[in-house]
């Protein structure tokens, strides 16, 4: 048992590291725009079920999404949960494709029980990713062509991302009722430039733009579950989470100049306010679920967002408001069978569609998708391995105006559990 633990302490110290500095470099032009591309925050077995979780208990896994199912963890138990992503990320403009792809930790999270039916869960997840890369050259053949300027290259890079580190405790009121709070720290910055290069380099000015946002602050989350047994050992959930909108300090930057190859160089435009707070709405998530214990759950989850009254320091491009729906269902054949692991196997599918909260060209980008995964139950143990796969397009309703993102992603997670502090009668 203690070298389980001393194991476990070091799996954390070591993939943490990871986790924080990690940057998903997946090119995606949409993440030039406020906060960067926003990224799904769940355990791999709530993205194989399309995102549900806000009404799903479990003592072997951590639902985030609402800190009241913290309270269904075991006594004495431990709860350990690493997830690593590969994504693929296909662009079309109907003229052009592109691809990109990247490798990347995704999350970090560990819960454990205080006392029975009062848990508490803490980690790391993804809020989203500023990475982009792009370039466009105009040449003498070209119809943006203008003599007077002459060839030149541009470049659009962006990197960077926010994260959120929570610390949560969920409590059993009654029987039925729990209730919880996630306290998140919101951390985080994108960094943008934009570079225009000349073919004439030794006569002209080159133009350069840079800038940086960086937010931090604090922010609870509160969560509530209800849970009925029904006959037969059939159940049913029902459950809410939300956040209030909230103020970050924000800390934002630009710098524009021009340079020749003569190194001078001249400012432009200089910006520099830490005194503006960033102003991120609150969300709400509604959720149900309906199952048989140890043989199927099915899910739903509605989730809201008021982006439009979002305001963030130096921010380029319009928000809406976000609504979206999820759908999801997990079957397990025979969860103890003693000689078939295709029936212990965790058969996950599900399914998304909603909004994004970028408008471009006045139009909201719409987003939708399935998925589907399995979690691989390890020998002797609740502890088990999850793989899932996402299918998510983004598009606009006037295909002309847009581009199209294909964005496929796979994703394995080690779920570990075992039982802590309980003294053994035999080694």
């Amino acid at each position: 048992m203690q070298h389980k633990q001393i194991n476990a302490i070091f799996i954390l110290i070591f993939s943490f590291s990871f986790v924080v500095t990690g940057q998903k470099l997946v090119n995606s032009p949409y993440s030039r725009f406020n906060l960067g591309s926003l990224e799904p925050a769940a355990s791999f077995r709530s993205l194989g079920m399309g995102g549900v979780g806000v009404a799903i208990r479990g003592n072997s896994s951590l639902y985030f999404s609402n800190p009241a199912s913290y309270s269904s963890l075991d006594t004495n138990s431990f709860v350990f949960d690493i997830g690593l992503d590969y994504s693929m990320n296909f662009i079309s403009d109907d003229v052009s494709d592109f691809y990109s792809d990247d490798l990347n930790f995704d999350h970090l999270i560990m819960g454990f029980p205080l006392t029975k039916g009062w848990g508490i869960a803490l980690g790391v997840v993804p809020i989203s990713s500023g990475y982009y890369k792009m370039t466009e050259s105009v040449l003498k053949n070209d119809p943006a062509y203008d003599p007077l300027v002459g060839p030149y290259t541009s470049d659009h890079i962006g990197e960077g991302g926010f994260n959120n580190y929570f610390l949560g405790t969920g409590i059993k009121i009654t029987k039925n009722l729990s209730a919880g709070i996630n306290m998140t720290i919101l951390l985080g910055q994108v960094t943008r430039s934009y570079q225009v290069n000349f073919a004439d380099f030794s006569n002209t000015y080159q133009n350069n733009a840079i800038e940086k946002l960086h937010l931090s602050g604090v922010n609870i989350d509160y969560g509530l579950q209800y849970t009925k047994s029904l006959k037969n050992d059939y159940f049913l959930n029902a459950g809410i989470s939300f956040g209030l909108g909230k103020n970050y300090s924000s800390n934002y930057e630009r710098l524009a100049y021009r340079f020749t190859a003569y190194n001078t160089r001249d400012t432009i435009t200089y910006i520099s306010d830490d005194s503006t707070k960033a102003y991120i709405p609150g969300t709400i998530r509604l959720g149900i679920s309906f199952g048989k214990k140890n043989k199927f759950t099915a899910g739903f989850d509605f989730i809201s967002t008021k982006w439009s009254e979002s305001r963030i320091p130096g921010v380029f491009g319009s928000v809406a408001d976000t609504r979206s729906v999820h759908l999801g269902a997990e079957f397990i054949p025979d969860k103890y069978s003693n000689y078939s692991l295709l029936k212990r196997i965790e058969y996950r599918v599900g399914g998304h569609i909603g909004d994004n909260y970028l408008i471009i060209h006045g139009q909201q980008i719409k987003e939708y998708g399935a998925s589907f995964g399995v979690g691989i139950p390890m020998r002797r143990t609740f502890s088990r391995t999850n793989f899932f796969f996402d299918y998510t397009k983004k598009t606009g309703t006037q295909g002309s105006l847009f581009h199209v993102e294909n964005y496929y992603t796979m994703g394995i997670s080690l779920n570990l559990y075992d039982f802590w502090f309980v003294k053994r009668k035999y080694d």
